[in-house]
């Protein structure tokens, strides 16, 4: 029997998937033939199906490609010792590939899919839940280190941020003038207002917020 040598597996696994991320993100699974892939590759059929029994574990596997990156940025976080900073971090990490051309449409594309695919589904709904809890976990440290609104519920906080990042990537599908790398900035900022419960400028020590002859009416 031959000996496979795994890093030239997983090479030729990673070359078909590159392959097909193009394809998968402009034209969807279901219009993705197997033919287009092999071609996109550059290998026979059998060559490919060697290294994925179908096209559908070519799309999971395409939607899993960072798994490995993300566990242990998520384990790096939950460790850190500012509950704060490493928060951002996770926000920067989780909604910064919106700004790469073909994340958004696959993102968009893989809810697709995932309501006809229950193990696709299940995948997601996994890796959503990985994301969540490490997020309530860092919110629930940093309302006990005093770093945000202590009023919040951690759980639910995190359920909003998380909602804010995957609009990163609607928006980016469906708006085409949307810039998620100019926005990332945008987001930081309104969850830091958000969490922290505070105006921008009473945190960097800046004057308060001129009064309004409205406001001093009403006063």
């Amino acid at each position: 029997m031959r000996t496979i040598d795994p890093a030239k597996h997983a090479a030729r696994r990673q070359h078909i998937v590159n392959a097909a991320c193009e394809l998968f993100a402009t034209q969807g699974f279901e219009r993705t033939t197997t033919a287009q892939i092999c071609k996109a590759a550059g290998m026979s059929s059998g060559n490919v199906f060697h290294y994925f029994p179908n096209k559908r574990a070519i799309f999971i596997a395409l939607l899993q490609d960072d798994k490995d990156e993300k566990a242990e940025r998520l384990a790096a976080a939950k460790a850190g010792a500012d509950p704060w900073a490493a928060l951002l971090d996770v926000v920067r990490f989780l909604a910064a590939p919106a700004a790469e051309p073909l994340a958004p449409p696959l993102a968009m594309e893989a809810m697709l899919q995932a309501h006809r695919d229950p193990e696709l589904a299940e995948l997601l709904s996994q890796d959503n839940t990985d994301e969540l809890t490490v997020i309530t976990e860092l919110l629930t440290k940093a309302a006990a280190a005093g770093r945000i609104d202590p009023d919040l519920d951690p759980g639910h906080a995190a359920s909003w941020v998380m909602a804010l990042i995957t609009s990163m990537y609607t928006s980016a599908a469906t708006e085409p003038s949307f810039d998620p790398a100019g926005q990332l900035p945008t987001l930081l900022l309104i969850l830091e207002r958000f969490l922290r419960g505070e105006p921008h400028e009473h945190r960097t020590g800046g004057a308060p917020p001129r009064e309004t002859n409205a406001s001093a009416v009403a006063r």
